[in-house]
């Protein structure tokens, strides 16, 4: 069997970690085995362990990357002035999309009994994200109307959750 170069190993490292990002946001990070990512980044099983200590390191990493995604998106929003944030996260487009979309919404059902390092991970992007949108309760509203709008997708109250919710940020702004 080849071995492969350290610039493809880099590559699938890459995969594997956008990969996990995608699918623990869509199911949760209890929900997807190591064999799921890396069937998901066409990968072998086997080759897990080699590029990654434990499933809760590919964990943190896939959170971190999550975490600067919404980074570049803010980021993109601010430098443009096209819309705000809060246009973009409270809307059907964010809610149907949990794959890429907030990690803080995406892994909240995993942090109760959380690995030390994921929930450290998790904690300081929950920090990050409240300084973004104004504190911790614009943060709460926004996180908590969009986890409530994805459990109730295709129903009227998801639409309204995410209307109600983006009308009472604007009126706190």
């Amino acid at each position: 069997m080849s071995r492969v170069s350290q610039a493809q190993a880099r590559e699938n490292r890459e995969r594997v970690v956008e990969t996990a990002a995608r699918l623990f946001r869509e199911r949760g990070v209890a929900q997807v085995s190591v064999a799921d990512v890396m069937a998901g980044a066409g990968l072998t099983h086997g080759g897990f362990y080699k590029q990654f200590t434990s499933k809760e390191a590919l964990a943190v990493e896939a959170l971190l990357r999550g975490l600067a995604e919404i980074g570049e998106r803010l980021a993109a929003i601010d430098e443009t002035g096209r819309g705000s944030f809060l246009d973009y996260y409270l809307s059907p487009e964010h809610r149907d999309s949990p794959g890429d979309g907030c990690p803080v919404a995406g892994f909240a059902r995993d942090m109760p009994g959380a690995d030390a390092d994921v929930a450290a991970t998790y904690a300081t992007g929950v920090e990050y994200l409240a300084d973004k949108l104004g504190g911790a309760a614009a943060m709460s509203t926004a996180v908590g109307a969009l986890i409530l709008a994805r459990a109730t997708a295709g129903t009227a109250i998801s639409d309204r959750i995410l209307t109600e919710a983006l009308a009472s940020l604007d009126d706190e702004r």
